[in-house]
């Protein structure tokens, strides 16, 4: 039986978890949402610095996979649900860079999932919407949450209530993106921007991400407490003597702390 999500290490601490149903355009089925938790339980043990999330086939992922939920009892529905809120959460609170590579379509929770990314590359001319709406539902992985985050109130509220799809170009416009590129050059883009990011010090990545996660909820002055609070591990820390003696030497820096 094909295994419905596949890790590859690319060395170099970067790694790829891809969705692998393309025939149901990548939804998120009960045995996917099991496979997807374990890979990002294993990514996260393989000390990777950046994982991109991507996708076989045409499409990024079309969501929950609503031909299985018919046939699910109520509390069926609501254990699947509760795996895919687990997996979008381990993608968001990982010390990993996470990187959303979308070749195509990306609805429902297969936005949601991409939302709980750091960042979100897309190729161009694909749709992404929060559909739920049209099947009497709201966005339940986290959607109704971290879109409001991205776009502002207005925008989301315009996106879900509706339940239409928009195209990358616009994505792109209100923030929900970070990059839009033509599909043919999407996977090369990607695997630079992900080479950068692994040169990078993982510790350094890892607070990076603390601080703008917690520090967004909080007020301006409660959140440079914190950054303040947090400097004193990365001014002793290894890599960052190794990073002020590579500057001092006109070298590239070999980062080797290990995010916590």
């Amino acid at each position: 039986m094909n295994k419905e999500i596949v890790v590859k290490n690319l060395g170099g601490h970067v790694f790829e978890i891809w969705l692998n149903r393309p025939d149901r355009m990548n939804a998120l089925g009960r045995q996917t949402v099991i496979e997807l938790q374990q890979a990002i339980r294993d990514v996260a043990a393989s000390q990777a610095r950046v994982v991109l999330i991507r996708a076989s086939g045409r499409g990024f992922c079309a969501g929950a996979d609503l031909k299985e939920r018919a046939q699910m009892t109520f509390h069926e529905r609501l254990e699947h649900n509760a795996g895919i809120n687990d997996a979008v959460n381990a993608i968001a609170q990982a010390s990993f860079v996470s990187i959303a590579v979308m070749n195509g379509v990306a609805l429902g929770g297969g936005l949601e999932l991409a939302m709980a990314c750091d960042l979100r590359f897309a190729a161009s001319g694909i749709s992404l919407g929060l559909t739920e709406s049209r099947v009497g539902a709201f966005p339940g992985a986290g959607g109704t949450q971290r879109l409001p985050r991205l776009v502002g109130i207005s925008r989301a509220l315009q996106m879900m209530l509706s339940g239409e799809p928009v195209n990358s170009e616009y994505a792109l416009s209100i923030g929900l993106l970070n990059e839009v590129i033509e599909s043919d050059q999407l996977q090369a883009r990607a695997h630079e921007f992900a080479t950068l990011l692994a040169g990078r010090s993982a510790p350094a990545m890892a607070y990076i991400k603390r601080l703008v996660y917690r520090g967004i909820e909080r007020p301006l002055e409660d959140a440079l407490r914190m950054e303040r609070a947090t400097l004193p591990a990365i001014l002793g820390s290894h890599d960052y003597a190794e990073g002020l003696a590579a500057f001092a030497e006109k070298r590239p820096p070999q980062f080797t702390d290990v995010a916590e």
